[in-house]
């Protein structure tokens, strides 16, 4: 999301975790229907209209990016230099060598989960490879950070080092999220920032982490359409992101796919309840 002003911070209840627990764990579904269908040849609109279908039909819920700000699609689909917000298009037509971010969003029984996942062509090259492997460790290194009495900028610290150590740009325009009933709820949660700043995280917080890494210049522009944006130098993006919970002793990761495990993932204690 874009950063703006921020406002109170919202904590989820019981009931309301479980809520977001439930929507998170049907949001993992629809990546991993998507694991078979995404592949050279494919347009974005038409795992646009795959994933409408499967929310509406197969999971009954609802696509709530979809409407939201007058967006007319159910997901961004972000192609090579697009950072972000890209629009689906039934003239884009996935190459063999592209790299691509879906970025979905999911409602059931009014509360919003929010992920992205990087999907690589099987022909894309090492650099791009390597970008999303970095951006994916980057994002990871963040969640690792997250539990009671940790700061904000203690995230954003752990992404922008990692990442900068890697050669990689943040981009800085764009931000995570506090999510729930609604879509952007606060705390605004930068992807860059010093350790031991900002604001303290405390148990029944819930926002989104969704680092947004390019080869080149940080520097972005955004297209006439009003959505989508891209690196000014035109060189490659990456981003992913989950939805996360703050708990009693760490964070669950409630967007938490199947192939995904928290214990070897830098031996993070962040953790997944079913």
């Amino acid at each position: 999301m874009p950063r703006n002003a921020r406002q109170q911070v919202p904590l989820k209840t019981r009931e309301e975790a479980a809520a977001m627990r439930h929507s998170g764990a049907l949001l993992a579904r629809v990546f991993a229907m998507l694991d078979d269908f995404v592949r050279p040849g494919v347009s974005t609109m038409a795992i646009n209209d795959r994933v409408e279908d499967f929310i509406v039909n197969e999971l009954q819920a609802r696509p709530a990016s979809k409407g939201q700000y007058g967006y007319a699609y159910v997901l961004n689909s972000s192609v090579n230099e697009v950072v972000c917000h890209g629009v689906p298009d039934a003239r884009q037509v996935l190459g063999a060598s592209d790299i691509v971010n879906l970025d979905i969003t999911l409602e059931k029984n009014g509360f919003i989960s929010d992920s992205s996942k990087m999907y690589l062509m099987p022909d894309a090259n090492p650099a791009a490879k390597a970008l999303v492997q970095t951006c994916y460790q980057a994002l990871w290194r963040g969640i690792d950070q997250v539990r009671p009495g940790a700061r904000l900028g203690d995230i954003g610290h752990a992404i922008d080092s990692y990442a900068r150590a890697k050669g990689y740009a943040v981009v800085e325009d764009y931000c995570g999220h506090g999510i729930g009933r609604e879509m952007h709820e606060e705390p605004q949660v930068l992807h860059f920032g010093r350790p031991g700043t900002g604001l303290q995280l405390r148990p029944g917080m819930c926002f989104t982490i969704e680092p947004m890494l390019n080869q080149g210049s940080a520097r972005t522009r955004l297209l006439k359409d009003g959505w989508t944006v891209v690196t000014r130098d035109k060189k490659l993006s990456a981003q992913w992101e989950h939805t996360l919970l703050v708990t009693e002793t760490g964070c669950e990761v409630l967007t938490l796919r199947a192939e995904e495990d928290p214990r070897l993932l830098l031996g993070s204690q962040a953790t997944h309840k079913s």
